[in-house]
């Protein structure tokens, strides 16, 4: 196991910037998630520290040795692909052994590596099979038991479920975790699905255009975001964000268009007149006992099980309510709502910014 420290790293492909100076820290036995929008420059970070693009500027140090000028085969990590990246003649054995038979390592210990590895990931039953025979969990597998069998430093995982169906990527995400806790290896994984970032990471490294909107442990994200892209991507169903002015009606509120004064918790520190973005969660609304609450009229009813998602118009923004008990609500219904004040954000509409 080994810590990485990017330091300063910038990257351009010819006059188009995509990394612009990003400091991070992955320490030492670290699940990390690489989470943002396609384009977003986290696939190329992550092939800079695997030493597949050359950094423009900055150091990225592995262990505490800048590898800069070191080759992929020197740097001591192991990459997980998201398209498997398996040889299609080789049976799972020799897909999984080929690494170490290039680096002439003796038979016995190439027996005991591929074997241990075999049964960390329940692969021993499909080692004389062909990656043709198996399943796309099954193909995956092997592609994490091909790097388990390096040892290496440090694991690097671009997209690698992306390829795969719900059901078998919600279960690959489990066993990428759990491999992680049983080998306690640094990991960066990189995703654009922010339920794989907030189930698996220990640290989420939130990017957009090239740049770092905000790291962290994931609920401390989820419920502190530092900007409106944040709060907006991070979440699902994403969190509702409405326009509006603060005022004061007797108490601290936000005047949203359509005349909708939104309840503020004592002590925002906005002042009267600023432009702002008011920010809830669709978990964070509930329907008002008794008389008032904020008048909503619904639109669409989405139950799924577990849950019931409403669609409403507040106002003139559309919002999102979600609700673990059933309700039999009808579009075109209003219903009264009442935001839980300790869980209302606050962004500069200009900046977008969280107001502390």
């Amino acid at each position: 196991m080994a810590s990485v420290e990017v330091s300063n790293v910038a990257k351009r492909f010819g006059s188009v910037q995509v990394i612009h100076g990003i400091d991070v820290t992955i320490d030492e036995g670290s699940f990390v998630v690489l989470l943002g929008p396609s384009g977003c420059g986290k696939s190329t970070l992550l092939r800079m520290i695997a030493g597949l693009e050359e950094i423009t500027n900055g150091e990225i140090a592995i262990g505490g040795r800048v590898v800069n000028n070191v080759s992929p085969k020197d740097r001591d990590i192991a990459m997980v692909f998201q398209n498997y990246a398996l040889y299609p003649h080789m049976k799972v054995f020799d897909n999984m052994a080929f690494s170490l038979k290039l680096a002439k390592v003796d038979k016995k210990t190439i027996e005991q590596k591929v074997r241990r590895a075999a049964e960390i990931l329940n692969l021993g039953e499909y080692l004389d099979r062909y990656p043709r025979q198996l399943s796309g969990g099954q193909r995956q597998r092997v592609a994490m038991g091909r790097a388990i069998v390096r040892d290496p430093q440090v694991f690097l995982f671009d997209e690698p479920l992306s390829n795969l169906d719900a059901k078998l990527r919600v279960q690959m995400r489990t066993e990428i975790r759990e491999l992680h806790q049983r080998l306690k290896s640094t990991s960066v994984y990189v995703t654009h699905d922010q339920i794989e970032a907030m189930t698996m990471a220990d640290k989420i490294v939130v990017m957009r255009d090239g740049r770092i909107e905000q790291a962290g442990a994931p609920l401390d994200v989820y419920d502190h975001p530092n900007n409106l892209f944040v709060a907006g991507f991070i979440g699902s169903p994403a969190m509702n964000l409405i326009p509006g002015t603060v005022g004061s009606q007797g108490s601290p509120s936000v005047l949203a268009n359509g005349g909708i004064n939104l309840p503020l918790p004592a002590g925002t520190g906005a002042r009267e007149g600023t432009k702002v973005i008011y920010g809830v969660r669709p978990d964070h609304l509930e329907l008002a006992n008794g008389s008032g609450g904020l008048p909503a009229d619904v639109v669409v009813v989405e139950p799924t099980g577990s849950e019931t998602l409403v669609l409403c118009k507040l106002g003139e923004s559309e919002i999102q309510v979600s609700f673990k008990e059933r309700h039999a609500f009808k579009p075109g219904q209003r219903i009264a709502l009442t935001p839980m004040r300790d869980k209302i954000h606050l962004f500069d509409a200009g900046s977008g910014q969280r107001l502390k």
